[in-house]
């Protein structure tokens, strides 16, 4: 399973809300619709992670990662 709990980790660090990231500006931003599916562990697109990690300035590992089942 994925989890996308170090995302929230890195947000925190970052000093970045789930406003930044819908918000930053017209180039990278994350629908509200991705947004409910990130907090829910459901899959997004690799476009998705790249944009999170550009807004957050951060490596993929920083986002998500892998638990077994």
């Amino acid at each position: 399973m994925i989890s996308y709990a170090p995302l929230w980790e890195t947000m925190k660090r970052e000093n970045a809300t789930s406003y930044t990231l819908r918000n930053k500006n017209e180039n990278y931003n994350i629908s509200g619709s991705t947004m409910k599916r990130l907090k829910a562990n459901q899959s997004v697109s690799t476009n998705t992670l790249d944009t999170l990690c550009k807004i957050l300035n951060c490596k993929v590992e920083d986002i998500l990662i892998y638990v077994p089942d």
